[in-house]
């Protein structure tokens, strides 16, 4: 894999050159007053806790940012107090006399100062003793300038201030069984602070921390003594491994000189304050091969999530840029990226630094966390503008201080003033100059009449000269103690107004408080119901997808099951056109044995009307004998079902069970390609369940079962078949049948032999009329002993065989 970036530093790379390329920038920007941004970015154990704060000897990038401010604006700085942050992420100036007494407060309250000018730890002297002075170009000289620095972790998607001076131990806190704090006052758990926006809609930590310092030395300890209470745990991987974010937020305010060059120019809106954030990534990891339980997994969790949000951020604003579209991103999916919005939105630099551990092992994550980086570079956001100058003469500091300079030369050149007493003196001796000189009072005769009267004129007119100034101090004295009479009266009405007004600022502030208080509890509601309202959008959404690939779901299922239908349609279509061609052949082939029954039903009856004929048109002279007759009494006749009875002989019980069938319940099977037959005799069955087709449902029912079966005789006759049967139920709980017998019907020329249809045969005449005479005798005697009661119609014989 190949990736590009704007700079490749390899394994020996020092802590300066790192500084110088990276780092160095965004100070310069801070101190012209414009904001940073500088986070590093891996998997955990690839250093980047190392490249921020460095180690003994080569200090970090952090101690070398705070080195080089301090060296660009040491002359510079403003004395403490003179700029105060008030809570909502914004600054104020004071004047001298208000930054002294507020020296004077914190001097005497009793809380843990930072120790200024004393001896620096031990633990981190090497960090910070950098070598290389490095200084920002084009320092402003006409500004004062104050820093204050802060530091909090971003801890399970908490943020928490790590400068607090409450007691806290981060590796076993003292709770009790009640899962509450314990009350011997050890141990108070810390309260995690809320994001605010401000009036310029950058974001705050509310209630942090914010400590002024003066020097390098001074800020890392305020930056180590935080160190100590972030959190840290050992793993699989590392064995000091960040469990949070730390964030160490430098802020510089600054603000012009007056014109004269001497004070802070007492105007809010001509300060300016830049901010430079320097983030320390918790690095990603797989619990798989941390092996992380408990707490532990929890922490692995939030420090994954935090940092895909920051990843899903980065992706929208490249998609945005990109597509020309605007996507909402979601920064308030984690307290990271709500804190530095405004910087992803254009308020400032940001700068990246990818920390990669060339391990084997940590190759997968190692290619997630570059094709991340090289994305990054791929989003440009908006610069804001300079912020607009003052107006004021540049250089003013340098005049004023270059003018009390030549005014002291100038004094001590006079002999001018040192101290307070040489000032009086030269205060008297400017008096003094305003009298007359004294003359020469040096007698040297007793009658000299001329050096006694010089003086007393003189001493007379000095008199005179001091009554007049004694006058003229009287009446300024009068007028001055007038005018301060006065002025106390003013300043005593000034002060009762005053009074008066600030008990009314207090009462409005008061109101103003509450309000304010109100409006919090409103925002955190609101704050609240946002969070909610987003995460119920979420949900929608995400209910929205699964309804999208449901409906696509059944779409295509839709179009599967319609052009199914219209397959099987198809097949049906055939299916009916094949099985009408079926049964129109079917029918046909019906047809034609219909019609060739019809004929042989008419030829039956063309034949037996020639008998009937023949039988009418016979000639009746004589009777003749019937010896026939005595013959077919001396033997059994076949046709007959029931033969007379022998005497003396035992009964025979025939296979005929007609009779047994009355109380049983019969399934009649009667096939729909059978054909009727126009006999006397029919197979009938009382109490049967008719049915075309066998069924299981009809068995269940009846104990028999009979099945009419048709089929061509040899001699052209149709033959009948009654097979007949047991019905048995299964194990299965099925129907099974067991044939028992079979009767057949079937229809046949009485004598078995063919009527002579004409008298040219070749036979005697005397076989041909005995012939004649035992075909007519032997029909007529069958007819008679049909009519004598027979049940079976002409020409059918019952026979009854076992199966």
């Amino acid at each position: 894999m190949q990736y590009s970036f704007k700079e490749v530093f390899g394994t020996l790379v020092v802590q300066k050159e790192l500084f110088d390329v990276v780092a160095k920038p965004l100070v310069e920007d801070l101190i012209h007053g414009k904001n940073g941004l500088l986070f590093t970015y891996g998997v955990t154990g690839s250093g980047k806790t190392h490249t921020m704060t460095g180690s003994p000897g080569d200090g970090g990038l952090l101690p070398r940012c705070l080195d080089m401010i301090f060296n660009s604006i040491g002359p510079f700085q403003a004395k403490r107090f003179v700029f105060k942050l008030d809570d909502k992420n914004g600054v104020d100036v004071q004047c001298e006399v208000d930054a002294l007494l507020e020296r004077q407060k914190r001097d005497a309250m009793p809380v843990l100062k930072t120790p200024s000018g004393t001896q620096i730890d031990p633990e981190f002297a090497d960090m910070i003793n950098v070598q290389e002075h490095c200084k920002a170009e084009e320092v402003d000289e006409d500004n004062v300038y104050a820093v204050f620095v802060s530091y909090i972790e971003i801890y399970n998607n908490y943020i928490y201030d790590l400068l607090e001076e409450a007691p806290f131990d981060p590796i076993k806190p003292k709770w009790n069984n009640c899962n509450t704090p314990g009350r011997n006052g050890d141990f108070i758990p810390p309260q995690s602070k809320i994001l605010r926006e401000d009036q310029n809609h950058n974001m705050y930590v509310a209630g942090c921390t914010e400590v002024e310092v003066k020097s390098t030395e001074e800020a890392f300890e305020v930056f180590w003594r935080g160190q100590k209470k972030r959190r840290i745990a050992n793993t699989q991987l590392n064995r000091e491994s960040s469990r949070s974010h730390g964030v160490f937020i430098i802020k510089l305010a600054q603000a012009p000189l007056d014109a004269d060059g001497d004070n802070v120019l007492q105007e809010k809106e001509q300060i300016t304050l830049s901010q430079l954030s320097l983030v320390d990534l918790a690095g990603s990891e797989r619990t798989s091969r941390t092996k992380a339980e408990g707490n532990r997994l929890r922490e692995a969790g939030n420090i994954n999530q935090s940092l895909m949000t920051l990843r899903t951020c980065i992706e929208v604003l490249r998609e945005n840029q990109m597509y020309g579209i605007n996507k909402m991103v979601p920064y308030r999916d984690s307290k990271l990226t709500h804190l530095f919005k405004n910087y992803f939105d254009g308020e400032g630099k940001v700068r990246m630094i990818v920390c990669v551990n060339p391990k084997a092992e940590d190759y997968e994550e190692s290619l997630q966390v570059m094709r991340f980086a090289e994305m990054t570079q791929e989003v440009e956001v908006a610069r804001p503008v300079d912020r607009p100058l003052c107006g004021l003469t540049p250089g003013r500091r340098f005049r004023n201080q270059a003018f009390r300079e030549e005014l002291s030369r100038k004094l001590e050149m006079r002999g001018g003033p040192i101290n307070a007493e040489r000032e009086e003196q030269a205060l008297s001796e400017m008096f003094l100059q305003n009298f007359p000189p004294l003359p020469l009072c040096e007698l040297l005769d007793v009658n000299d009449d001329e050096a006694l009267p010089k003086l007393i004129e003189v001493l007379g007119k000095r008199h005179k000269a001091r009554q007049m100034l004694s006058e003229e101090i009287a009446k300024t004295s009068h007028a001055l103690m007038t005018a301060l009479q006065e002025f106390d009266s003013s300043v005593v009405s000034k002060e009762n107004y005053m009074q008066e007004k600030l008990s009314e600022k207090e009462k409005m502030l008061a109101g103003q408080k509450m309000e304010l208080e109100r409006r919090e509890k409103k925002i955190k509601t609101l704050e609240y119901k946002i969070e909610i309202l987003e995460k119920t959008a979420t949900i929608y959404e995400e209910d929205k997808r699964n309804l999208q690939q449901e409906l696509e779901s059944q779409s295509q299922k839709l179009q599967r099951q319609a052009s199914d239908k219209r397959r099987l349609e198809a097949r049906l279509q055939g299916m009916v056109a094949e099985t009408t061609m079926k049964w129109e052949k079917e029918c046909e082939r019906r047809v034609a044995a219909k019609q060739l029954e019809m004929q042989n039903k008419l030829w039956v009856k063309d034949e037996k009307l020639k008998q009937l004929k023949a039988i009418v048109t016979e000639p009746k002279n004589e009777k003749p004998e019937r010896p026939s007759r005595e013959r077919d009494r001396e033997k059994p006749i076949q046709r007959s079902v029931s033969p007379p009875p022998v005497p003396n002989a035992p009964p025979v019980r025939l296979r005929h069970r007609r009779s047994r069938s009355a109380g049983e319940r019969w399934v009649d099977h009667k096939p729909p390609s059978n054909l009727p037959t126009e006999t006397v005799m029919q197979p009938h069955v009382p109490h049967a369940i008719t049915v075309a087709a066998a069924s299981e449902k009809a068995l269940a029912k009846c104990d028999k079962y009979m099945l009419t079966h048709q089929e061509l005789a040899s001699d052209g006759e149709i033959e009948t078949k009654l097979i007949k049967g047991d019905v048995f139920k299964t194990r299965g709980g099925g129907q099974a049948v067991q044939f028992t017998e079979i009767e057949t019907l079937k229809q046949e020329s009485p004598t078995g032999r063919k009527r002579r249809s004409s008298p040219s045969n070749s036979d005697p005449p005397g076989v041909a009329a005995d012939s004649e005479w035992t075909d007519v005798e032997t029909r007529c005697s069958v007819a008679v002993e049909m009519r004598a009661g027979s049940a079976l119609g002409p020409g059918y014989q019952h026979h009854a065989q076992p199966k």
